[in-house]
């Protein structure tokens, strides 16, 4: 599943506006949502989920992934699990990493060892129409609705 999920286009988001702004432009293709590195130390896993329940609800047919990095914090990737991530970024080089596998597939869910190359929308800005040819690029590179199996 982790091979899938790397071939999908990834956004870096840094909030909603930005999480709803990928979803417009996707125009229904799948995507990879990334948080920002090591987001998960600064304020948890509670306010990226809260940005994906709310996307969730208001694009209930959106086809994306979501991953919230935890940098090398085991305590905020074990967080992240407890919150119901699927997907987390964590350094598997760190000494912790096998708990944190373990505690991952017991959760059904992944970890990447490495962030995913991706567009940061942080440094777009939707008003420029030449970052909106950046973003509509990316996504085209994929159908509509091509799920990843």
């Amino acid at each position: 599943m982790v091979k899938a999920i790397l071939k999908l286009p990834a956004v870096v988001v840094h909030g909603r506006a930005q999480a709803e702004w990928a979803l417009r432009v996707a125009a229904g293709r799948p995507m990879l949502l990334l948080s920002a590195p090591g987001a998960a130390l600064n304020a948890g896993p509670g306010w990226f989920k809260a940005v994906l329940d709310q996307i969730a609800a208001e694009h209930p047919g959106a086809s994306l992934t979501a991953a919230l990095d935890c940098a090398a914090a085991p305590g905020a990737a074990l967080a992240a699990l407890r919150a119901g991530f699927k997907l987390v970024i964590f350094d598997l080089r760190h000494p912790s990493a096998a708990s944190v596998l373990d505690a991952a597939a017991e959760a059904g869910a992944e970890v990447l060892g490495a962030r995913p190359e991706a567009l940061d929308l942080g440094t777009l800005d939707p008003r420029r129409r030449d970052d909106e040819r950046r973003i509509s690029a990316l996504f085209a590179t994929v159908p509509p609705q091509d799920q990843p199996r």
